[in-house]
């Protein structure tokens, strides 16, 4: 039995690692990059993200979230990790649940993996982009160029259209409409956000941790707390990364709506600055030793104190605390595709059996991982969601359950 799978990222690693556990299967893994893992190499910063503790409390979406559950519960967390441990990989957990590779280094995910598709059943076949995939009367024909690939059982694992310079294309949910599946609305998540607001090009490059919530004309839609970076075009950082999903996706005024001492009352800040004014602080340093000296000057300017200002009234003291406390930073539209980590949207679910991966249209046809309509939030969710679909389509497809 042949079984075909086309795609080298983390779904379909996992699936041709899994598939071969039939000894009697000879797995074809094809790739149309130079290697196997491209995209799994740069996530995370280059350290890798590979999964997260809380994984399994949530954290889903798509048209039908619930489809992945059965993935990962079969697949879970503790499952995933003594399977990175018995290929070699030594892993480390920080408080927030997020597991990355002791040695800080993606590569060292993308080498173990790499070493395990290293047998004698496993052909792995690399610069093989393929054109077309079609059914036959005895499996499946999948075609690159001149050469063909006859397999008995074919896996979709393409990944999906967020970060087309390390890999992401069409390729996938080409192939799948070719055999009659569809498509959902293809948008980015956990992507940065732009703002014409002249202050993120004022403070590009200075990060700051707070609280940050997406608001569509003033009603919040999402939020959370973390590290912000402003850039030059908006908002940045892993607490935009957690909310951007859906973010100026339709009608209305968008904003992103920041306070920069969660932990902080506006009356202990009131109180701080009051005094403050009455030790004679200057208006320009009047948030030194809170924020960033340059984050600081820009929201006494947004508070609207002119920084030559010889007194602080009252009503200023008030709107620094507002500025600080209630930044509304307008909002026009997320980064592209190819600055997004993942793609929200994809194949329908409902048109595959979430305990097998396989198609319900096509017998001996599966999809995983990104490709599908299933996307999950930041912080290792969207590759536990790889390991767990790669790997039951991988044991479906090669026969072993």
């Amino acid at each position: 039995m042949v079984i075909g799978i086309i795609g080298g990222g983390a779904s379909g690693m996992a699936a041709a690692i899994a598939a071969a556990e039939n000894p009697d299967a000879q797995i074809v893994l094809m790739e149309r990059q130079a290697r196997v893992g491209r995209k799994l190499s740069a996530t995370g910063n280059g350290r890798c993200n590979l999964t997260n503790l809380h994984a399994l409390e949530g954290g889903y979406h798509g048209d039908s979230p619930a489809f992945a559950r059965s993935a990962l519960n079969a697949f879970d967390v503790q499952s995933t990790l003594s399977w990175f441990r018995g290929l070699g990989l030594y892993t480390m957990t920080e408080d927030s649940g997020r597991v990355y590779p002791y040695s800080n280094q993606a590569n060292s995910v993308v080498d173990v993996l790499r070493f395990a598709l290293e047998r004698p059943n496993i052909r792995l076949l690399t610069g093989f982009e393929v054109s077309r995939a079609k059914k036959t009367a005895d499996g499946f024909l999948v075609q690159s160029g001149d050469e063909a690939i006859p397999c008995d059982r074919l896996v979709i694992a393409c990944g999906g259209l967020a970060g087309a310079r390390l890999g992401g294309s069409m390729a996938g949910y080409q192939l799948l409409r070719g055999f009659g599946h569809r498509v959902t609305k293809l948008r980015p998540a956990l992507v940065q956000l732009k703002s014409e607001w002249s202050g993120c090009a004022s403070l590009k490059g200075v990060r700051a941790n707070c609280r940050a919530a997406i608001c569509r004309d003033g009603m919040e839609q999402a939020e959370s707390t973390g590290e912000l970076q402003f850039t030059e075009y908006g908002l940045s950082g892993p607490v935009i990364f957690e909310i951007s999903r859906d973010a100026c996706q339709g009608a209305g005024i968008w904003s992103c709506r920041l306070d920069f001492l969660p932990e902080l009352s506006v009356n202990d800040l009131r109180e701080e600055l009051l005094h403050r004014r009455s030790a004679h602080w200057r208006v320009e340093e009047l948030l030194t030793g809170i924020l960033h000296n340059r984050l600081g000057r820009v929201l006494t300017r947004a508070a609207g104190v002119r920084l030559t200002a010889e007194k602080l009234r009252d009503e200023d003291i008030e709107n620094v605390c507002h500025a600080v406390k209630h930044l509304e930073v307008p909002l026009t539209e997320p980064m592209g595709m190819d600055a997004a980590q993942v793609t929200a949207g994809g194949m329908r679910t409902t048109e595959f059996n979430p305990d097998t991966m396989e198609s319900r249209l096509v017998p001996g046809l599966y999809a995983c991982g990104e490709v599908l309509d299933v996307d999950g939030d930041f912080g290792g969710y969207n590759l536990q969601w790889a390991w767990s679909s790669g790997r039951m389509a991988g044991l479906h497809a090669g026969g072993i359950q």
